[in-house]
């Protein structure tokens, strides 16, 4: 039996506080790769001290993070609990790795950098701060993936340095090792440049505080200062004092230049890198401008003197492209570049800039929509728009950073939506993001090394507080976590669940505002069983004008009659989607049958346009042809309402073979969902 599992097994019967104890290594989160354990413990006591053998900046770093004890009054060989850099140890090869060996008397931590000491510390506190002490044996321990990352999205909303300094403090605890800052969008720049000025006195400011009130309102931005300015930016020296202190975490911090899309604000403060040079106008950077590329390479020297990162984040997703095609600076540059296409162009812009970043020792990361019109030949991609997108990065040969949107983004609804503040996306539970794996089973060895690792992301649109920050991270970045350094092969929820539920309340006694775990509610009650009813397994028939969509086929064919009902999201395969004129379907039912209800629930989630019908109308027939109205139901749709699950139906007394069931959209256009036409 693989000794983790013997050492969950004896965690399990005995804890510390026990007269027999061996320690709750099972409590430790990320998991530990292999835990020994032999009789005893050791216990932290007043008179525990720290010693520490490593290169003096490590030593400086390590004093800094030690578990709340007091270092040796010489540092060097007098604690109970030694920290020792050495040449190398025995099934170890990740330099973050460590050993942690324990007697009754001492502990003696080794690594061979001072980030696998640093990660032995936390480890040591995990035990400190749960039990008080650690169980005799040995801990071998080392990550799955070298990049375990995060990004706070400090655009849409700002968060000052202190916060910042917060969260690193946080993550590091549970051996985050990448901090990615979304510097800048269309909401606000956020980090001084000294040569354009422009760019925070002007670009960092906007009109309404909150995000959904500037994007659904007037998109001006504001001169600093001014009654109407709301934002804020990082200066250079707040930019070092962060660095520095995620430095001291064994974090790196990478920050994020969008280009070249989302650059609303650099376009209206400096309107001439744009295709027609007007504010207002524009969100991409005009790449048959030379001026543009100066700019940028002006702005990325300043961002490379101030973030020591090895990699440079410079967006390249959702560019629009639209003035592309009918500029002629653009045109020019695709003529004598040879380019064919705006995917091509987009293209050349990014491997341009790429040989810049490169040129400084720098490497680039971008989101997936730099592989269009052709990757960038050192770019490590960061995937977002699908988990099957490693696929086509690894047969390029390029490094893949794992962040697909339905596991990985941190601004959707976490618990059952209607107890829950207003998020940008659908249903995203802490069980969801657990079960991820960035690495697909049937990749050998050399092609798994092409996944660096994970992210997860917190984007902020619906997120204008740190303490909703907070919430909408924890725990669920403790998910990707325990996904970015604990063995795969040994992956349980439950358990997971319950250590993630302890570090929770570690987190909020600290002062986190982390979502309280314990009170969960869980996924819709409609999901947990098969529903029957009258039309279940009854043949269904589909209007030609009102096809459902492919993407959201629910199930096909049989989706509204399969007895299958649908969760928290539209994006759970169950429920049937419609954009076309709506939703005409005619159940039939076999033979003619006592008919007392028909109902369907819809559901409105408002960001990404999915609204309950407008008007539902129903009517039954017995020969198909000839249909007799029953129901007629009209819905003022309330477009502001970020979510709502919502039934619409008859009761009654009536007989029939075929039951016509037709929801009609509003005004507003958008989508329709249902998952299940019931019969009764």
């Amino acid at each position: 039996m693989n000794k983790w599992y013997i050492a969950v097994l004896v965690a399990l019967m005995l804890s510390c506080a026990g007269s027999d104890n061996k320690s709750a290594v099972y409590d430790i989160l990320p998991a530990t790769r292999s835990a020994e354990l032999t009789e005893g413990k050791f216990v932290f006591g007043q008179g525990t001290t720290f010693s520490i053998e490593a290169p003096a900046s490590d030593s400086t770093a390590l004093h800094r993070n030690i578990v709340d004890c007091a270092l040796a009054a010489d540092g060097k060989g007098n604690g109970n609990i030694t920290l020792k850099c050495t040449d190398g140890i025995a099934g170890i090869t990740s330099p973050e790795g460590y050993r942690i060996e324990v007697s009754e008397r001492n502990i003696l931590a080794e690594a061979t950098t001072g980030a696998g000491l640093f990660y032995a510390i936390q480890t040591i506190r995990q035990f400190k701060e749960e039990h008080g002490c650690i169980p005799c044996g040995t801990i071998t321990d080392e990550p799955a993936f070298p990049y375990r990352g995060m990004m706070l999205d400090v655009s849409r909303h700002f968060f000052g340095k202190e916060f910042i300094k917060k969260q690193i403090k946080a993550l590091a605890q549970f051996k985050i090792n990448r901090l990615h800052l979304h510097l800048t969008d269309a909401a606000g720049w956020r980090v001084e440049i000294k040569r354009y000025p422009r760019l925070t006195q002007f670009a960092a400011w906007r009109s309404a505080p909150q995000w959904k009130e500037w994007w659904f309102g007037d998109r001006l931005y504001a001169e600093e200062g001014s009654p109407q300015a709301h934002g804020g930016y990082y200066t250079q020296d707040d930019i070092r004092e962060i660095v520095s202190y995620a430095a001291d975490h064994y974090m790196t911090v990478i920050p994020e230049i969008e280009m070249p899309a989302h650059s609303e604000e650099v376009l209206a403060a400096y309107p001439e890198y744009s295709c027609t040079h007007e504010p207002y106008r524009e969100a991409d950077f005009c790449p048959g401008n030379e001026k543009s590329f100066e700019f940028l390479e002006n702005v990325l020297s300043e961002i490379m003197e101030i973030f020591p990162s090895e990699y440079i984040h410079i967006g390249g997703d959702e560019a629009a492209k639209r003035s592309w095609g009918q500029c002629p600076l653009c045109r020019a540059r695709m003529k004598e570049e040879s380019l064919s296409s705006v995917e091509e162009l987009q293209s050349y812009f990014i491997q341009r800039i790429e040989k810049y970043v490169n040129s400084k020792g720098r490497r680039i990361i971008g989101w997936d929509e730099i592989m269009e019109g052709g990757t960038a030949p050192n770019a490590t991609v960061m995937a977002w728009r699908g988990s099957e997108l490693v696929d086509q990065i690894t047969e390029e040969g390029h490094m893949a950073i794992m962040s697909p949107g339905n596991f990985c983004y941190f601004d959707s609804y976490q618990d059952a939506p209607e107890t829950q503040p207003m998020a940008f996306g659908p249903y995203l539970p802490l069980e969801k993001v657990y079960s991820y794996n960035p690495v697909p089973e049937n990749y050998d060895s050399a092609r798994a090394r092409l996944v660096y690792g994970i992210q997860g992301n917190l984007w902020t649109e619906y997120v204008p507080t740190g303490e909703m920050a907070e919430y909408m991270a924890y725990p669920r970045m403790l998910a990707i976590a325990e996904i970015g350094w604990s063995n795969p092969k040994v992956r349980d929820y439950n358990d997971f669940r319950r250590r993630a539920t302890k570090a929770t309340t570690r987190l909020r006694s600290q002062g986190y505002n982390a979502f309280d775990l314990a009170g969960e509610h869980g996924e819709r009650r409609e999901t947990r069983g098969t529903t029957h009813h009258l039309a279940k397994g009854a043949g269904t028939i589909y209007a030609p004008d009102s096809p459902y969509n492919a993407k959201y086929n629910g199930g096909g064919e049989s989706a509204l009659t399969d007895g299958i009902r649908g969760g928290w999201t539209y994006t759970d395969g169950r429920w049937q989607g419609f954009i076309r004129k709506g939703m005409d379907v005619t159940i039939d039912l076999g033979a003619v049958k006592e008919i007392k209800e028909v109902k369907a629930a819809f559901m409105q989630m408002c960001m990404p346009e999915v609204w309950l019908p407008a008007k539902v109308t129903i009517s039954i027939s017995n020969d198909n042809r000839t249909f007799n109205g029953i129901a007629s139901i009209s819905h003022n749709i309330e477009l502001h309402k970020p979510y709502e699950i919502k039934e619409y139906g008859w009761e009654g007394h009536t007989s029939a073979r075929y039951i016509r069931y037709r929801a009609e959209r509003g005004e507003q256009g958008g989508w329709l969902f249902t998952d299940e036409i019931i019969i009764n």
